[in-house]
């Protein structure tokens, strides 16, 4: 791109733009965290980061209530069990916790990164992969869609779809292989 000379109609249109020097938005972190954890929809991470905010709001508001209150008591007990829960911090001990969470604690929260780590999958890109294509199951419904978060209690129930060729080549390996499924 050629260095503008600034003629009149130039700089009649870059009045109040530099578009040489234009300052970068929001850093690079979204970048490095939708690349890191494979998301599809970029949107996902903004979504992600908008809950940490709130949740952040929610703990301020809690903090700046006195320590003895009752209902301070009860609402940091309520947020400590939901964030818990839901596996995006890892002890329930203190509201401080709370101020270093982020959206990367959502995003490891995300199914297809769950099944990396049970090893269901080797790569993110694979686990999406499995995901999209229907191959996998939370209790009894077949999910399709990688932003699925998956809380604490419902990592026990990710398995395989039944009718998965992936789950009977592993049955295969395994030698647990029933006749009767191969039929199938």
């Amino acid at each position: 791109m050629r260095k503008l000379k600034f003629h009149f109609h130039e700089k009649k249109l870059l009045k109040k733009t530099n578009i040489i020097d234009y300052p970068p938005v929001g850093g690079h972190r979204d970048a490095a965290v939708t690349q890191r954890y494979s998301l599809v929809q970029r949107d996902d991470y903004n979504k992600y980061n908008g809950i940490c905010c709130m949740a952040q709001k929610l703990m301020n508001i809690i903090k700046q209530m006195d320590p003895r209150d009752p209902f301070r008591i009860e609402m940091t007990d309520m947020l400590m069990d939901k964030l818990y829960n839901m596996g995006v911090i890892p002890t329930k001990k203190s509201l401080v916790i709370c101020e270093n969470l982020s959206a990367s604690a959502f995003c490891r929260r995300r199914l297809a990164t769950i099944l990396v780590k049970l090893k269901f999958a080797e790569h993110l890109k694979e686990a999406v992969t499995f995901i999209e294509q229907g191959h996998v199951r939370v209790g009894p419904e077949t999910i399709t869609d990688p932003a699925f978060l998956v809380t604490r209690n419902m990592e026990d129930f990710i398995t395989w779809v039944d009718t998965s060729r992936i789950k009977k080549k592993v049955m295969e390996y395994v030698g647990a292989l029933d006749d009767y499924d191969a039929m199938i």
